[in-house]
């Protein structure tokens, strides 16, 4: 099962079964209850992490408190894979959202895999380009999308393929992915459920109108 999830990420989907064996030998499981801390902004790096259950929210907060969620991981996810490379400190705090499971690998088997085989590193340029594409998404969103709009687009990609889920953030949160004030989102909201696009009850939901919402969300 580690096997498998560590090559469904673009850092590992191509090293070699040896080295594979290497990295999964050092690596630790983390189990983390809401609220709990990975890594915080300025910490000094050492591993990284797979998530394999729940989400993990990536954020930046400014100097008077308020928060911005830059992403959001997700089982699959690979994350704090920075300072491998740079050695500087954590660029962004690392919490768990909800009750979670990751993977934490050490910084030092992943090293010594690209010293001896320089080659795999091209699995690192494969990362460093989906970072990129992601973010150019993310700008794009926070020029193009008004507050409606990104509120839309969060509320689908929290809800996945399923008409009807949970909120597995608090309000908050879901202002802090958005990049707009709780008062803001939560109007967004209230003009769905008027439209007829969402029900909600307390942190309840229900997609009435995937298509009319998806449309808003471009």
């Amino acid at each position: 099962m580690l096997a498998s999830l560590l090559r469904s990420t673009l850092l590992f989907a191509e090293i070699d079964d040896d080295s594979l064996e290497r990295i999964m030998r050092a690596a630790i499981q983390r189990n983390l209850r809401r609220g709990d801390v990975l890594f915080t902004e300025g910490d000094v790096p050492a591993s990284l992490f797979v998530v394999t259950t729940g989400r993990i929210a990536i954020a930046n907060r400014s100097i008077d408190g308020r928060e911005s969620v830059v992403a959001l991981m997700e089982p699959g996810d690979l994350f704090g894979e920075m300072g491998l490379f740079d050695g500087l400190g954590r660029s962004a705090e690392a919490r768990a959202l909800e009750r979670s499971d990751a993977i934490e690998i050490p910084y030092e088997p992943v090293q010594l895999l690209y010293e001896e085989r320089p080659g795999e590193l091209w699995s690192v340029v494969k990362l460093l380009a989906a970072r990129l594409r992601s973010m150019d998404a993310a700008l794009a969103d926070s020029v193009f999308l008004d507050v409606t709009g990104r509120t839309a687009k969060r509320l689908l990609e929290l809800a996945g393929e399923s008409d009807e889920f949970t909120l597995p953030v608090t309000q908050e949160e879901l202002a802090g992915m958005v990049g707009a004030s709780r008062e803001r989102v939560n109007k967004a909201i209230a003009s769905f459920v008027k439209l007829g696009w969402l029900a909600q009850n307390d942190r309840r939901y229900l997609i009435t109108n995937r298509e009319q919402l998806s449309i808003r969300s471009r």
